[in-house]
């Protein structure tokens, strides 16, 4: 008799299951949505993070690039340039009698 009666309460919640199909298929694409909504929130945060390090690192590139340009254009300056030639290499300016003019044809 508990065999016929767990048998019928099994069936009547598959019945009931299968009644309400909709409703459990309705909770569970909530659930997926919900689910897709984390992970899209995590990913976006995580690809916010990363573009403000990025950001960051062009920031840091750009100051030090504008730095080393400054560096070239002191160290170009003609003033340092000359002192460097004739104090380090002995170089002097040619007179205009050592001077040789190249003419292309």
């Amino acid at each position: 008799m508990t065999a016929t009666k767990q048998l019928n309460l099994t069936r009547i919640v598959i019945l009931d299951i299968w009644h309400h199909k909709w409703m459990i298929l309705v909770g569970f694409a909530v659930m997926l949505n919900a689910i897709a909504v984390v992970y899209t929130s995590h990913i976006s945060r995580s690809q916010t993070s990363q573009l403000d390090k990025l950001q960051q690192e062009r920031d840091r590139l750009d100051i030090e690039w504008r730095n080393l340009l400054l560096e070239e254009q002191s160290l170009a300056e003609h003033s340092r340039v000359t002192r460097i030639a004739t104090k380090d290499l002995d170089m002097e300016r040619p007179s205009p009698g050592q001077e040789v003019i190249v003419r292309l044809p």
